[in-house]
């Protein structure tokens, strides 16, 4: 491949980056329906009719977005998964680093306010329900196999491992949305209040 024709492929997908960036912050605060391709293009600094030249609709970009959503999270959790340390300790690394993102990261609160929306919207592309009903439930579901660790190694809390990871995701789902919400002004609660919902005492 020539030096040339890299450099534009590299050029391409750093500006598909951007067109997502906020493509997915028009979507988070308006919704599908209410978020035009103007509006897109504008906040990435391009003409609309440039814009067409990425993507064909703000469909197309709205699915990409709700894939590489879920790719992401489910990446992260099959990485904690594989660290080789304990299940308990899993959970408070986890837990400490998700909300140090989530006071230090507008784009993650803005991913989770988007993927919430997109869950509970009946108004979005089929493929992009496609996704979600095979994608979502992944991980939830390595939580919750991490959390059944963690009862056997008498390190975690009793209770169904389901309801657990539910708990978990949900606060910080909750946490994410409350601080987008916020234009990123509240800090975060103790990272321990969380983790003593799930760690044994003593633990």
């Amino acid at each position: 491949m020539s030096r040339n024709k890299e450099q534009n492929i590299k050029m391409r997908e750093k500006k598909q980056e951007l067109i997502l960036k906020e493509a997915m912050k028009e979507f988070a605060m308006k919704g599908l329906f209410a978020t035009k391709i103007k509006d897109i293009a504008e906040n990435v600094g391009m003409a609309q009719g440039l814009l067409y030249h990425y993507y064909k609709s703000k469909e197309e970009i709205y699915i990409e977005i709700i894939n590489n959503a879920f790719d992401k999270l489910i990446e992260a959790s099959e990485s904690l998964e594989a660290m080789n340390i304990p299940a308990h300790e899993k959970i408070r690394r986890s837990i400490i680093e998700i909300l140090i993102t989530i006071e230090n990261s507008e784009e993650f609160n803005q991913t989770c306010r988007f993927i919430a929306q997109a869950i509970n919207s009946t108004a979005i592309p089929s493929e992009a329900q496609r996704l979600i009903l095979e994608k979502r439930s992944r991980p939830y579901q390595i939580i919750g196999k991490i959390m059944q660790e963690g009862q056997s190694e008498g390190t975690i809390v009793e209770g169904d491992p389901e309801q657990l990871a539910v708990l978990y995701w949900t606060a910080i789902n909750g946490l994410a949305i409350y601080q987008v919400s916020n234009e990123g002004k509240i800090p975060m609660p103790d990272a321990n209040l969380l983790i003593n919902i799930f760690l044994r005492k003593g633990v």
